[in-house]
């Protein structure tokens, strides 16, 4: 089968997060069964922000069995990035079905501009909240009337599409919204998100990388307040004045989107300098490797759809401790393999950090619990088998 997978972000740019991550699993696994795929994507390296476009990337590479096909972003509108070249890169290509994940991409609407032309099977995901993201409602005017105006691209996108697949009944609720005309809930198909647990392997001793010398949490993920960080940074406090700072350390990876300065004055305005270690920019490896070291994970996000996060922290039995907003408990289980909070409330997250840090046996327990659901359901392969049969049914239709 000659598979077509598009998305923003490619390879060099990890940093770029989750869809990304997604594509390449699908695209490893895919080929490692024998199909022929192919990633069109743009030429973002990412560097030190979301915006740097590298023309010296190869425009076309091979990576382990699949390829990566870039073109040049003319120009981009926060993460909507224009390369009108991919059209014409697919256009002369050959597939018989197209994937493309994230709907408010240039990328998605060039994908289904291809499939209509071709007559071939356009298969969307989004991973975005369609309309649940906060940068939807607390942005400002010029943001809320670039994603009204992506609305009728959205929509002919959904319309085109042959099968949209979803990590879970609240994406599901999402598409079925009916600002997007969707009129056949049978459409939809739920197919869990997995990550790909051989391939989270490093070799860095991170604890002497970055010189610590107590146990740690790990939060990892985008300098944004809708990751709610400033939710984290608060409960710190609350550690510290509890007498915890001589036992325990918070490790902050990530890369800025918008609250990097906001982060360091709250720290230093909080008097937690101590007791917070910030890492920009983090290599893949070394995020892999504070995965294996640390205790727990701790993501009190305002907003998540179906985050890996949690997934790879299981992958190394590591626990969790987040909020019961939008879809987090439809990902991780309260209870079983996770500690769920109420969204905001710093006070409940240094609590239960507290908890987690006095109960190993808890903590254990809980990772464990995470990580036999990775192994039997949340992981690539499976993922990527439930796909494979969604796109053989649509071209043997």
């Amino acid at each position: 089968m000659k598979i077509g997978l598009v998305s923003p972000a490619s390879l060099p740019a990890t940093q770029f997060g989750g869809i990304l991550f997604l594509m390449l699993d699908i695209a490893r696994e895919a080929s490692n069964l024998g199909h022929e795929v192919t990633i069109y994507t743009t030429d973002l390296d990412f560097a030190n922000n979301p915006y740097t476009f590298n023309k010296n990337l190869p425009k076309k590479e091979k990576i382990d069995n699949f390829h990566i096909v870039r073109s040049h972003v003319w120009f981009y509108k926060q993460l909507f990035f224009v390369n009108p070249g991919m059209y014409f890169q697919m256009i002369r290509d050959s597939q018989d079905v197209i994937h493309t994940i994230g709907l408010r991409s240039f990328q998605s609407l060039v994908a289904a501009f291809v499939a209509k032309k071709k007559n071939i099977p356009l298969i969307i995901s989004d991973q975005g909240g369609l309309t649940t993201h906060p940068d939807l409602i607390q942005n400002s005017t010029s943001k809320k009337l670039l994603y009204r105006l992506q609305l009728p691209f959205i929509k002919f996108i959904i319309k085109q599409a042959s099968k949209i697949i979803v990590p879970n009944e609240y994406e599901k609720q999402i598409f079925l919204d009916r600002h997007f005309g969707l009129e056949n809930s049978e459409k939809i198909t739920i197919i869990k998100n997995g990550v790909n647990m051989s391939s989270l392997t490093s070799t860095i001793n991170f604890k002497k990388k970055y010189d610590l010398d107590m146990p740690f949490i790990l939060f990892l993920g985008r300098f944004s307040r809708v990751k709610g960080l400033d939710v984290l940074l608060n409960a710190i406090k609350i550690i510290k004045n509890s007498n915890f700072s001589k036992q325990i350390k918070f490790v902050i990876m990530g890369v800025d989107f918008g609250f990097q300065q906001q982060m360091f004055e709250m720290i230093k305005k909080l008097d937690i300098k101590n007791m917070v270690h910030v890492i920009k920019n983090p290599p893949r490896d070394d995020v892999i490797a504070a995965y294996r070291e640390t205790e727990f994970l701790v993501l009190p996000s305002r907003w998540e759809l179906s985050p890996l996060t949690p997934l790879e922290g299981f992958v190394f039995k590591k626990s969790i401790i987040s909020t019961n907003v939008h879809g987090i408990p439809s990902t991780i289980n309260n209870g079983e393999n996770c500690i769920l909070i109420e969204n905001e409330d710093f006070e409940e997250l240094a609590t239960q950090i507290m908890k987690l840090i006095n109960d190993p046996d808890m903590c254990i327990k809980l990772g464990e619990a995470g990580y036999n659901m990775v192994q039997n359901e949340c992981n690539s392969k499976s993922m990527t088998e439930k796909i494979l049969n969604v796109y053989n049914k649509l071209i043997n239709r």
